[in-house]
């Protein structure tokens, strides 16, 4: 198959990717662990490698793997059973990577994360310097949510969401989600598996988004519009994602050498800073501003601090420094940023002048509520 040129570009400037594997193409029709689709993987992930880039696997599988190794009937309905069944699995699947790499040389090095990994700031930058320490080694983090502990409050959702966190942290040109679809369908392909992909999109909009049945695999958590939620929030970024089979043969050898496989999502706009991404689109906001509609415009106008001036609703209990969203009074989220200002003192000032919201708190250390190099459009 001929090289496409723009992948060509693509491939040959991302030295660093993030691929995320799905369940359903880890494991057998049963849902037990395929030992050959782990070998094949890593195989691959090491061709990679060899060419200087750097790959973090983000692996689903480990529930999966769970039920192969307890001979389960099927996937367990209820949180205590799946978080045994994820225990179990767990340390499967990753002797089984770890094994598949040291054919090739390579180490598998095991990173279990919640989302409060990605809201500490300084459990962030440590992830990020610890991932950069395995790279330096030449080994394959292979990165999975701990499903063993995960509650709603902290769960990411699924490991498309997770996928494209790291991808994120890392700043990585290019994410691959290998599942068991070909990519995009311009038309749900029916009970046949068959359609016509999508091979490129320049914009990911709502009428791409449109185009995501709500079927999700058998085994596995996620479904199309889990993965495009995903490829937004790296696209945004200036990311690029493809999405391909995971079962065809050599889906990732096939992306390196440039092959139309699967659906790519180009980046939209410039790379963003790494700490402009976790402010962003990594860190949940521990509550949200209500502004009107002068300051929206103000702030999307660009390069302008939020006022208290601007400020109609304070919602939500946080402090300083927290990472707070910015809504307008229609309740649509436009923007997040750091906060110069804990809940009380924000209440106190909201809608007032500079002048004023200094005689309301005594002094006021800063003059903005959100400083403008920290807030960032998320639209």
């Amino acid at each position: 198959m001929s090289r496409d040129l723009v992948r060509d570009e693509l491939v040959h400037s991302a030295h660093t990717w993030v691929v995320k594997v799905g369940t359903s193409v880890l494991t057998d029709d049963k849902g037990r662990l395929d030992p050959a689709r782990i070998d094949h993987l890593a195989e691959q992930i090491s061709a990679v490698n060899a060419t200087g880039r750097h790959v973090a696997l983000v692996s689903s599988g480990a529930v999966g793997a769970g039920i192969g190794q307890l001979k389960l009937s099927k996937r367990p309905d209820n949180l205590r059973q799946l978080q045994a069944a994820a225990a179990v699995g767990q340390a499967y699947l990753i002797r089984a990577y770890d094994e598949g790499f040291r054919r090739h040389g390579r180490h598998a090095a095991q990173l279990l994360l919640t989302h409060e990994d990605f809201d500490s700031r300084a459990r962030y930058l440590n992830m990020r310097n610890t991932l950069t320490a395995l790279f330096e080694f030449d080994a394959i983090p292979v990165i999975n949510e701990n499903d063993t502990i995960s509650v709603d409050e902290i769960k990411f959702g699924d490991n498309d969401r997770l996928a494209a966190m790291v991808a994120n942290l890392l700043q990585a040109p290019l994410l691959v989600i290998l599942s068991v679809v070909d990519g995009l369908y311009k038309s749900d392909p029916g009970s046949s598996g068959l359609g016509e992909v999508v091979p490129l999109v320049g914009n990911l909009d709502d009428q791409i988004l449109g185009l995501a049945g709500d079927s999700k695999s058998t085994m596995g958590t996620g479904g199309m519009r889990s993965k495009l939620q995903a490829a937004s929030l790296v696209t945004k970024a200036g990311g690029s994602v493809i999405i391909a089979s995971g079962k065809k043969s050599e889906p990732l050898t096939r992306i390196l050498n440039a092959e139309p496989v699967g659906t790519l999502f180009l980046a939209r706009g410039q790379n963003s800073p790494a700490r402009k991404r976790w402010i962003g689109l990594t860190a949940r906001p521990k509550g949200h501003f209500v502004v009107d509609q002068g300051a929206r415009s103000a702030l999307e106008a660009g390069n302008k601090s939020l006022l208290a001036i601007g400020v109609v609703e304070v919602v939500g209990d946080f402090e300083k420094g927290d990472v707070v969203g910015v809504r307008d009074v229609d309740g649509m989220e436009f923007a997040r940023g750091l906060t110069n200002y804990g809940t009380p003192d924000a209440i106190s000032i909201r809608g007032q002048r500079t002048e004023q919201a200094r005689q309301t708190l005594g002094s006021t250390p800063y003059d903005e509520v959100i400083h403008k190099d920290n807030l960032v459009l998320i639209l």
